[in-house]
Order: structure tokens, then sequence, then C-alpha cells
């Protein structure tokens, strides 16, 4: 059955390599508050365009916490874009990436900024 857990995280982004790359590359750090309490890492590969509000990134992170009381591991692949402004992203768990009490772990997570603040909305399944 899914199961919603919802919340705030801070993110920093650190840039790794030249600044004028044709692919940046940044490293990630977050602290997850809410229903999901933990940290993550991670990198993230970006691609902006000559067009305003047009790019594009991947990303991988491994999230360490706790989820409805149970601990452990699990690592997020991202997909997104900006065409003109407008949003399309794609946050969900890699298979089979789950450790400890987590292991099964299934889903995938909304992110919402609002008011420069990060929101996310995590939508999961864990086996009983």
């Amino acid at each position: 059955m899914d199961q919603i857990a919802t919340g705030e995280f801070d993110v920093q982004l650190t840039p790794i390599g030249a600044a004028d790359a044709v692919v940046g590359s940044m490293a990630i750090s977050k602290t997850f508050r809410g229903d999901l309490s933990g940290s993550s890492t991670g990198q993230m590969l970006a691609v902006r365009t000559s067009v305003n509000g047009s790019a594009g990134y991947v990303a991988m992170e491994r999230v360490s916490g706790t989820l409805a009381g149970k601990s452990g591991t699990f690592a997020l692949q991202h997909s997104g874009t900006m065409d003109k402004g407008t949003p399309t992203l794609s946050v969900t768990v890699v298979p089979d990436s789950a450790t400890d009490d987590l292991v099964g772990l299934t889903g995938s997570m909304a992110i919402k900024i609002e008011g420069g603040k990060h929101f996310y909305t995590f939508q999961y399944t864990l086996p009983r």
C-alpha cells in the first residue's frame, strides 16, 4: 500500500570542475526534515541552453535516514528538464538500492520550491 511522506529539505550545490564546462557538474548535499529525516549526498550533471528558461539535468543521490520509523539508505535518480520555463521532473527510488530496515523500498518524490524553501512529497511503498 502506498504511503505519503512530506517535509522540507535544505540543499547545497557545490560546483565540480570548470565553471565554463559544456556540461556542468555539481556535488549535492541535502538535509531532510519531516516524515523523512536524514541526509543525502550525490552528484548532478546539467546543461543550460542559449534559450532563457531551457535546461536539463540528471542526478544520483544516496539518502541515509529514517522513514516511517525505519532506518537505512536508498538511492534516488533524478531527471529534469526546463522547456522555456516549464519544468518536468522525475525523482524515483533506484530499484533494490535500499538497505537495512528499508530493503524493498519503492517510490517517487515530488519537489516543490516556494519562497526559497524546498519541500518534498514522497509517495512510497515498504514491504511489511
